[in-house]
């Protein structure tokens, strides 16, 4: 079984972050977080602002306290904004349920950790997360049924 390691979390945001610059989009930051919520690696391109990387660790956040990819965060926070709410009391305000956090898995559906992204709009964020992940062999899940 593969595991998600510093070196590996690490590749996961640089390789993010090279394929926004190479799609020309804003500059991102991108957090890597273990299963237990730990970060392992947080990056920011040097233009990004200085909120990116806690945006990014709070989409990555809520994938894991959730057990959700970002997609189907952000349809429960809709449908359900007080319950939301208390989860984000609970929490600080570490839990931002949109697009651009995404469960990291294993070939066997394992969660590994989660990967959050911001800095261009949230379905940007997930494209250039979804890239990494699969470049690296592993499985993204978004919260969207995969087909």
């Amino acid at each position: 079984m593969p595991t998600l390691d510093f070196e590996l979390a690490a590749q996961l945001a640089a390789t993010t972050l090279r394929h926004a610059h190479t799609l020309g989009m804003r500059p991102l930051a991108a957090a890597v977080l273990d299963s237990a919520g730990h970060p392992l690696a947080v990056l920011r391109d040097q233009q990004a602002s200085f909120l990116r990387p806690q945006i990014a660790t709070g989409k990555a956040r809520g994938c894991l306290g959730m057990g959700l990819g970002g997609r189907e965060l952000a349809r429960r926070a809709q449908a359900m904004p007080a319950f939301f709410a208390a989860i984000n009391c609970l929490t600080d305000g570490e839990v931002i349920p949109v697009p651009g956090g995404i469960l990291i898995r294993d070939t066997e559906g394992r969660v590994l950790g989660a990967i959050g992204v911001s800095g261009d709009t949230s379905d940007n964020d997930e494209r250039c997360a979804l890239l990494a992940i699969e470049s690296h062999g592993l499985v993204a899940d978004t919260g969207d049924h995969q087909p």
